[in-house]
């Protein structure tokens, strides 16, 4: 090993350390499929994924998990407030991390939503939102 390698060798493991547990403590919610921009023909499979929490049934409780919703043509549901059940908003209280989904021809916005056990939103940083056409 070098001289100079040795002078910043703890800076980068310290580094490298910084951002392991960086992404260990990230929260996130991404689509797998459809991806933004997409044209799909209805029906077609609506994929979550979740990074930094755990998927778990409406009703648990437990710290850092929650489950997915899927709103459509609607924004990020504020934290804390319960997300309505309805037509635009779908739940997913088993613990689902796909469905298909079917609409009409068109434009349309999808947000993915995480909420607690409560169907309580954890607000804009647990959403995603794409556009998607349906043709």
């Amino acid at each position: 090993m070098t001289r100079l390698n040795k002078k910043f060798t703890p800076f980068f493991a310290l580094a490298s350390l910084t951002f392991v547990c960086q992404a260990a403590w990230a929260q996130s919610v991404d689509f797998v499929e459809p991806k933004n921009g997409e044209v799909v023909s209805s029906p077609f499979k609506v994929a979550f994924a979740v990074s930094g929490m755990t998927v778990a049934p409406a009703g648990d409780m437990t710290k850092d998990t929650g489950h997915h919703h899927l709103l459509i043509n609607a924004s990020a549901i504020p934290e804390g407030t319960v997300i309505p059940a309805d037509e635009t908003h779908k739940h997913f209280g088993k613990g689902q991390t796909e469905t298909q989904v079917t609409l009409p021809p068109g434009l349309y916005k999808l947000s993915m939503q995480f909420a607690n056990g409560a169907h309580q939103s954890y607000g804009e940083k647990m959403s995603k939102t794409i556009e998607i056409t349906v043709k």
